[in-house]
C-alpha cells in the first residue's frame, strides 16, 4: 500500500553560492522558506520537481521536501530542512549575519 502524499516544498542549492534556496509559485528561487510555494497534490509535485531539475545553471541538487503550512508560509518538518533554513553553521555568514 503507497503512503498518503504530505505537503512539499522544492528545494536545492544555489548553483554558484551554495545557499539554500526554495522554488515559488511564481518559479523564483528565494533564500526565505516561507516564500516557497506549499505543493499538495502529488502530481503537482512532480511536475515542479522537473521543473527544478531543468535550471542547472541556476540550482545544484533539488529535491521535495516535507512541509506544512505555518502562520507565514511553509515550514520545515524536519530538522534538517530546519538548519537549512538557518544558513552555513561553520562560522557567521549568510543568514546567520543577518540574525545577529
Amino acid at each position: 500500500m503507497s503512503r498518503r502524499f504530505t505537503p512539499k516544498v522544492v528545494t536545492a542549492n544555489h548553483l554558484l553560492e551554495g545557499d539554500a534556496i526554495w522554488l515559488t509559485a511564481d518559479d523564483r528561487w528565494t533564500r526565505d522558506m516561507c516564500e516557497a510555494e506549499l505543493i499538495e497534490d502529488e502530481a503537482h509535485a512532480d511536475i515542479r520537481l522537473l521543473f527544478a531539475a531543468s535550471q542547472q545553471d541556476v540550482v545544484v541538487g533539488p529535491y521535495l521536501a516535507d512541509a506544512v503550512a505555518g502562520e507565514n508560509g511553509p515550514e520545515p518538518t524536519h530538522f534538517r530542512e530546519d538548519f537549512r533554513t538557518k544558513g552555513p553553521s561553520n562560522y557567521a555568514h549568510g543568514k546567520q549575519v543577518e540574525l545577529s
